[in-house]
């Protein structure tokens, strides 16, 4: 009898045992899972559809002074969770939102540990003077007192959420010579973006952060000769990738033989005619990259080139409205979208897509800027021609937008939508016999 209970005790201690490192065995996995989201680095999201980005403002108000709330940005960041966008790119730190934003992503993942949403964080620059201050004339040799600031907070967000803050980008658009009221030269760009490697070579910031500017095609060698100068070559060996913006749309005002020159045929329909447009406008927006490459090779550099900008407004007014280049609306920015996600992922780029959702303080009192809609989203929460496929399937199921339900515009009604679109004033190509 006591043998017989010896062998119970036994096997009660070898299954107790094996129990007991069944469980350790399972925590290990769990941890270890933990550790490899928040090992993902920049190298690994650039150029991954599996993390597709977005450019993000999230501003809901024409008051550029009334911040999203923390609740708007968790709202705003479940909702481009459910598209599949894991990358985001916000734009200065002189106001709260980019840092709150941060801090809501960081609650979101203690929530929900299988939560991801990374940021390219960018860092305002501008020249002495900029806008306009009242002090003088914009001096674009000069730089802005309030950009070391700008930049000491960027530093400090990298170093406070490093699972978050994947890349910093030193200005927006501040080099291109358009920008009359605030660009600065290549110079002063070049200064930052060094500043902020030599920070990761000394153990102050990542090394795995990657560094960067978000700017024109043009400013990156990619338009005229002017550009090509001795800073801009020195800024392409230092940054860690080229963010390079591109906007087909908006040549279709400045260069308007962007859709006068021949290219369609005569026996089209209008539908084709405005289908053939807008894979003339992807190709337009390939040939400012290969033109982008081609420079940066000249320079006997080879890194890679992600799309920091692109977009198509669905609705304006004045010089790219119905009175103007015929350029926007839902059914031309659904077709631009799909062309850009369609390149970029196949050529292995990231392109964070402007923007996901409506901003009103964009383009001054006129509604009808068209720099007011360039979102996939309604302020509303209504979904653009673009993302209707992703109302259909559920993707937004229990989700809010200012307390609405994510719903299609015109109500769904697609030939309501397709009566907004008006043909490019394309020139007719006549096939010889």
């Amino acid at each position: 009898m006591k043998n017989y209970l010896s062998i119970i005790r036994i096997c009660t201690l070898i299954l107790l045992i094996s129990f007991i490192e069944s469980c350790n065995k399972g925590k290990k996995n769990n941890v270890q899972d933990e550790v490899t989201i928040k090992e993902v680095s920049a190298k690994d999201i650039l150029g991954n559809p599996e993390y597709l980005a977005m450019s993000y403002g999230g501003y809901r108000h024409a008051d550029h002074n009334i911040e999203p709330t923390l609740d708007e940005l968790k709202e705003d960041m479940k909702i481009l969770s459910a598209m599949g966008i894991k990358f985001i790119r916000t734009y200065k730190l002189l106001k709260p939102q980019a840092a709150n934003l941060v801090k809501v992503i960081s609650d979101m993942k203690k929530e929900d540990p299988n939560f991801e949403m990374y940021v390219m964080l960018g860092a305002w620059v501008d020249c002495k003077n900029s806008f306009d201050s009242g002090d003088g004339p914009p001096d674009h040799d000069q730089e802005n007192e309030e950009n070391p600031a700008e930049i000491a907070r960027a530093v400090a967000l990298a170093n406070q959420y490093p699972d978050i803050v994947k890349v910093i980008a030193v200005g927006n658009e501040a080099m291109v010579k358009w920008a009359t009221t605030y660009f600065v030269q290549p110079g002063v760009i070049l200064k930052w973006v060094n500043h902020l490697q030599a920070l990761k070579k000394e153990g102050k910031l990542p090394e795995d952060l990657w560094i960067t500017s978000s700017d024109n095609f043009a400013s990156w060698g990619g338009g005229g000769e002017e550009y090509h100068v001795e800073d801009l070559n020195n800024l392409i060996k230092a940054v860690d990738f080229i963010s390079m913006h591109t906007y087909p749309m908006h040549d279709t005002h400045y260069q308007p033989e962007f859709w006068e020159e021949p290219f369609t045929k005569e026996d089209m329909t209008d539908l084709e005619k405005i289908d053939a447009s807008m894979l003339r406008a992807k190709k337009y927006a390939i040939v400012q990259y290969e033109n982008v490459k081609k420079y940066m090779e000249s320079l006997g550099v080879n890194k890679p080139i992600h799309i920091g900008e692109t977009g198509w407004a669905s609705f304006s007014s004045g010089q790219y409205g119905p009175t103007g280049a015929k350029a926007c609306d839902e059914y031309k920015e659904a077709l631009y979208y799909k062309h850009m996600r369609d390149w970029t992922n196949e050529a292995g780029m990231s392109c964070f897509y402007f923007e996901g959702f409506d901003e009103p303080w964009k383009g001054g009192e006129n509604s009808g800027n068209s720099e007011k809609h360039f979102g996939l989203f309604k302020v509303d929460g209504k979904a653009k021609y673009a993302i209707w496929d992703l109302v259909d399937s559920g993707t937004f199921e229990g989700l809010t937008r200012n307390g609405n339900t994510i719903t299609k515009t015109f109500n769904g009604d697609k030939d309501a939508m397709m009566e907004t679109v008006l043909v490019p004033p394309t020139a007719e190509l006549v096939e010889a016999e």
